[in-house]
C-alpha cells in the first residue's frame, strides 16, 4: 500500500496533496527486475519536480506539460527489501518491503486464471505455500478501445497460506520452480481473462492490418458502444427476472408435471420455442442401476449454460460454440432416477443445444446413456429486441492489450509465460500469424526480445475410434510453428488433460514444464525441457522411419509391453489409418497393413489424444506432429 508523507516544512498551497501518484503496479511487496535499470513513472502537477531514492540511489525528473514523468534508477542485483521514495514538491510516496529479482508476465485466457485454491491437491499446495520472496500481482479486469495509462487499483501479495489460494496456479508453480532453482526473488504478475480470443491481446497497430478490421475506427466503435448503456441497462433487468433460479428449478423434487416436452437437440428457432432471445431451462430423467464416476456430454449450446444434476451445478459455459463435457463424480449420482437440469441464456440469434443427436449422452464407466429425444421445458424471460450488442472481451480486437496490457509496458520485465488458445481453435491456420505477430507486438513494446514461453492445448474431449480431422490439434500445430520466432519455448501437456474438463485440475506439471524451458532457454541449465521432437522421416518400403531429437536419455513407451501407440499412416488418398510402432534407437518406425504405400504420418494427432505414449528418458512427452500439408478441412 502505498504511504503518503506530507512534508510538514511544506505549505499546503497552490498544488493537491495527491496530485504526486504512480501507476497501479507500483506498490509495497513488489519485484523489481534485477540487473536493469529501474524505469519509474507516474503523474504530477505540470513542472512539479519529482525524486526518487533507492538503495542510496536517487534520480530527479520534471513533470511535462500533461503532468507526466519519467526516470530510470541505476540496476541493481537480486536482493532486498528495499524502500522507494518518490518525492513530489509537496508529497513523499514510500513504497515498502521491495525486492529485485526476476518478473514474469503470466498471461492468456481461463488455465492462466485459474486460481491456486481449485486445483489438484490445493489444501496440500496452499499449506505449503510459504515462500516470502515468491510475489504476485493479479491486474485486474477491464477493457479499453483505447490504451490506458494505468491498471484498475490493486496490490502486489506475498506468497504466504493466507495469500496464495487465489495466485494464478500455473504462475505459481513457474514460479516456485524457478526460486527453487534459482534462489532469487520471483515476481509474477497475472494478467489474464477466461474465455478471450487472441485478438484482443495484440494492439490495435497490428490488428487494423488484420482481415477483416482495416475499415474499422475504434473511436467510432467506441461511441455507438457507448449509446447501447440504457439498452443494456435494460436488458440485464429483464434476465434478473428469473423464475427458475426463485423457484429453484434446478431441483430434482420441482414439480415440472406443467412443463412442456420438445425433442432435443434442436436449435430453438426449429423448435416450438421459436425464435426468441432469453432463458429456457430444460429438464430430463434418466435411470442408473447404481452411481459411478460419469461424463456428461451436451454437445454445443447457444449461448451459455448452467448444468444442474440431481441439483448440483456441475458446469458452465459462456462459449456459443463449445461442446460441453462435464465430469460427474459417483456421489452426485444414484440408482434409479437421476434429474439433469440446464438452464440455457441465449442473447441473439440461433439459440438452444444444437448439435447432434449422439452428442447428448451420459457415460459412465461401462455404459453410455443416451440423452437425446424427449425433453421438458420451461421458458423463464423472454428478452425482446433491445438493439443490444453486449461489449466483451472477444467483441473486439485490442481490448485487453489496452487495458491490462498497455499500461505496464514500461515495467521491466524478465520474459513472459502464455496459456491460451482453446478459444481460437476453430480457426488454426489464421493462429499461425497471429500468434506470431503478438509476441512480436509484445517484445516491441518492452524493447527487447524477452523470453516467450507457453502452454501447448491439453488433451481434451472424448478420445476418436479412428484418426482424422481436429480442431485442437491444428491449433497445437499452429503453436509449434510458432517455435521458429527465437527465445521461445512450448510445454507439451497433451498427457494431463482431462476429456470432460477444459480446465486440467493438474497445474503443477504445467507450471513446471513450463519453468523447465526457462531453466533450460534463459538460464542455461543443462536439463532436459522437452519432449521428443520429430527431426525428419522417410520411406522404408512399406514402412516409414521417424528420427526424433531431444531424446534426453532414449525414447520410451509408457506401455507394459512397450507398444508405441498414437501414430497413424496414410496414403496417397489421404486416408489416415492407425499405425503399429517400434522403437529403434532414437527412431520409431511405423507401419499399417492397410496402408501398403505411405506418403505421410501423424502422430497425436486428435483433440485428445488420449493413447499417444511417446516419451523421453526425462519423463517429457512427444510433441505432436504431421509430415502432411493437407487442407485442414471445415470444422
Amino acid at each position: 500500500m502505498k504511504k503518503l508523507i506530507l512534508l510538514a516544512c511544506v505549505l499546503m498551497t497552490g498544488v493537491s496533496a495527491e496530485a504526486l501518484r504512480l501507476p497501479a503496479i507500483f506498490s509495497d511487496h513488489m519485484v523489481l527486475q534485477r540487473e536493469r535499470p529501474v524505469v519509474i513513472w507516474g503523474w504530477a502537477d505540470p513542472g512539479e519536480s519529482v525524486r526518487a531514492t533507492l538503495n542510496g540511489q536517487q534520480q530527479a525528473t520534471r513533470a511535462d506539460k500533461q503532468g507526466k514523468w519519467k526516470l530510470s534508477l541505476p540496476a541493481l542485483k537480486a536482493g532486498g527489501p528495499y524502500e522507494l521514495k518518490i518525492a513530489g514538491r509537496k508529497t513523499t510516496l514510500v513504497f515498502h518491503d521491495i525486492l529485485m529479482g526476476d518478473v514474469w508476465l503470466a498471461s492468456g485466457q481461463s488455465n492462466m486464471e485459474w486460481v491456486l485454491r481449485d486445483t489438484r491437491d490445493a489444501e496440500k499446495e496452499i499449506a505449503q505455500a510459504n515462500y516470502p520472496e515468491i510475489r504476485h500481482f493479479t491486474v485486474q479486469k477491464q477493457m479499453a478501445y483505447q490504451p490506458l495509462t494505468d491498471l484498475q487499483p490493486a496490490s502486489w501479495a506475498v506468497c504466504t497460506p493466507q495469500q496464495a489460494p487465489s495466485f494464478s496456479a500455473v504462475a505459481f508453480f513457474f514460479g516456485r520452480k524457478l526460486y527453487e532453482e534459482l534462489h532469487v526473488p520471483i515476481g509474477l504478475i497475472n494478467s489474464s481473462w477466461g474465455g478471450t480470443i487472441v485478438e484482443t491481446w495484440i494492439d490495435w497497430d497490428v490488428m487494423s492490418k488484420v482481415e477483416p478490421y482495416q475499415s474499422i475506427n475504434p473511436a467510432e466503435m467506441e461511441k455507438q458502444m457507448a449509446g447501447m448503456d440504457a439498452r443494456l441497462a435494460q436488458y440485464q433487468t429483464a434476465l434478473q427476472k428469473d423464475l427458475g433460479e426463485t423457484e429453484k428449478w434446478f431441483d430434482p423434487n420441482y414439480n415440472a408435471s406443467g412443463w412442456k416436452v420438445i425433442e432435443q437437440p434442436g436449435e430453438w428457432a426449429t423448435t416450438p420455442i421459436g425464435d426468441v432471445d432469453g432463458i429456457v431451462w430444460f429438464r430430463k430423467e434418466f435411470s442408473l442401476d447404481g452411481p459411478s464416476d460419469a461424463t456428461l456430454s451436451l454437445g454445443p449450446i447457444d449461448d451459455i449454460d448452467v448444468t444442474y444434476i440431481n441439483g448440483v451445478r456441475v458446469g458452465s459455459e459462456a462459449a456459443w460454440n463449445k461442446d460441453r463435457l462435464y465430469s460427474i463424480p459417483a456421489r452426485l449420482l444414484s440408482k434409479g432416477k437421476n434429474v439433469v437440469v440446464v438452464k440455457v441464456r441465449d442473447d441473439q440469434g440461433g439459440g438452444g443445444m444444437y448439435g447432434k443427436a449422439e452428442q447428448l449422452y451420459l457415460q459412465t464407466a461401462d455404459k453410455r446413456i443416451s440423452l437425446a429425444g424427449n425433453w421438458q421445458y420451461q421458458t423463464a424471460v423472454v428478452t425482446s429486441d433491445f438493439g443490444v450488442k453486449q461489449t466483451g472481451p472477444n467483441s473486439f480486437p485490442s481490448l485487453l492489450y489496452n487495458a491490462m496490457i498497455a499500461p505496464i509496458t514500461s515495467f521491466a520485465l524478465k520474459g513472459f509465460i502464455w496459456y491460451q488458445g482453446e478459444s481460437n481453435a476453430g480457426e488454426p491456420m489464421k493462429y499461425r500469424t497471429l500468434f506470431a505477430s503478438l509476441i512480436r507486438n509484445w517484445r516491441s513494446h518492452w524493447g527487447a526480445e524477452l523470453p516467450f514461453y507457453w502452454v501447448q492445448l491439453a488433451n481434451y474431449m472424448e478420445p476418436v475410434k479412428q484418426p482424422g480431422q481436429s480442431w485442437w490439434a491444428g491449433l497445437r500445430e499452429a503453436q509449434s510453428m510458432t517455435l521458429a520466432l527465437p527465445q521461445t519455448g512450448q510445454a507439451v501437456i497433451i498427457d494431463i488433460g482431462e476429456a470432460g474438463d477444459i480446465h486440467p485440475r493438474n497445474k503443477q506439471d504445467v507450471g513446471l514444464r513450463l519453468a523447465l524451458q526457462a531453466l533450460s532457454k534463459t538460464y542455461g541449465k543443462e536439463i532436459a525441457a522437452s519432449g521428443p521432437v520429430m527431426t525428419s522421416w522417410r520411406r522404408d518400403g512399406e514402412r516409414v522411419v521417424v528420427t526424433f531429437g531431444e531424446v534426453a536419455g532414449g525414447l520410451l513407451a509408457r506401455d507394459k509391453y512397450g507398444y508405441v501407440k498414437g501414430f497413424a499412416l496414410a496414403g496417397a488418398d489421404k486416408k489416415y489409418r492407425w499405425a503399429k510402432g517400434e522403437i529403434r534407437n532414437n527412431t520409431v518406425i511405423l507401419s499399417a497393413a492397410d496402408v501398403p504405400d505411405p506418403v505421410a504420418v501423424r502422430y497425436a494427432w486428435a483433440d485428445n489424444p488420449d493413447d499417444a505414449n511417446l516419451y523421453n528418458g526425462a519423463g517429457l512427452p512427444a510433441t505432436p506432429f504431421r509430415t502432411d500439408e493437407w487442407d485442414l478441412g471445415e470444422y
